[in-house]
């Protein structure tokens, strides 16, 4: 059996190095296969693999322990629990990999994909576009099997050319677009607001009509400034709250 390997990571020196650690490992753990070792390397190697110190490490390892993904054993080594599942509320600090981590550790069935019109209220998004490439993805409980949340990602046509739609069943879009297709992305807008469940919503996700969901837009652009990717997700309202940390400079 190979040895546990977590992805790379850029590190963006203003947000904790500790921090963006934990949010890279943490989104590895949770996007494992079945068949990947428990065991993690040491961790003066991870700490060689992201390029940190061991203090900083053995910080990150702190964080993904107190959720509960890893259990530390003297002299035996770190392992993830395979029946560890992420905590919610989440603390967002800004780094793409905690945005991978937030969407990732659930089961995933892609629905469908293909070429749409550009829809009115996404117009704005791709200017001289007439048609974007449209999939729509619902995310389950990996345990009771009851669904968490739906999500619809609007791409340009060039991009989704490159998408693996495989891969869609295993990783959140974003990792997808940056680890897969090779965006190099430089940001991601995100708006978070209180709605009512549409006959769509409330079919998918198993809620009454007009319950309380969260929809969430998360808007990627790449290094050019130009809008690669529209994600729109319906959230139950009962299984799901947002924390956001702001650091002080």
């Amino acid at each position: 059996m190979t040895a546990f390997a977590p992805d790379s990571l850029v590190l963006n020196r203003r947000l904790p190095l500790w921090y963006q650690v934990s949010q890279s490992l943490r989104a590895s753990i949770l996007g494992r296969r079945p068949q990947d070792p428990l065991r993690l390397p040491t961790e003066e190697q991870l700490a060689g693999h992201y390029r940190v110190s061991v203090l900083t490490m053995r910080q990150a390892l702190k964080e993904l322990e107190t959720e509960g993904l890893i259990t530390r054993h003297r002299r035996r080594g770190t392992f993830i629990d395979p029946g560890a599942r992420p905590s919610a509320p989440r603390r967002l600090l800004g780094s793409i990999d905690a945005i991978v981590a937030q969407q990732s550790g659930e089961r995933t069935t892609v629905l469908g994909h293909g070429a749409v019109p550009v829809p009115g209220e996404l117009a704005e998004y791709f200017p001289g576009l007439e048609e974007i490439v449209d999939y729509t993805r619902l995310r389950c409980d990996g345990d009771s099997g009851e669904p968490t949340n739906w999500a619809e990602n609007a791409l340009r046509p060039e991009i989704a050319a490159r998408v693996d739609v495989g891969d869609l069943e295993r990783w959140p879009m974003t990792k997808v677009l940056r680890d897969g297709v090779g965006v190099r992305i430089s940001r991601i807008t995100d708006t978070v607001e209180a709605r009512l469940a549409d006959p769509v919503t409330a079919d998918l996700l198993q809620v009454p009509l007009l319950s309380p969901i969260l929809h969430y837009t998360g808007v990627t652009y790449d290094e050019e400034g130009q809008v690669v990717d529209v994600a729109r997700i319906r959230y139950r309202g009962d299984r799901f709250s947002f924390s956001v940390t702001v650091e002080a400079p």
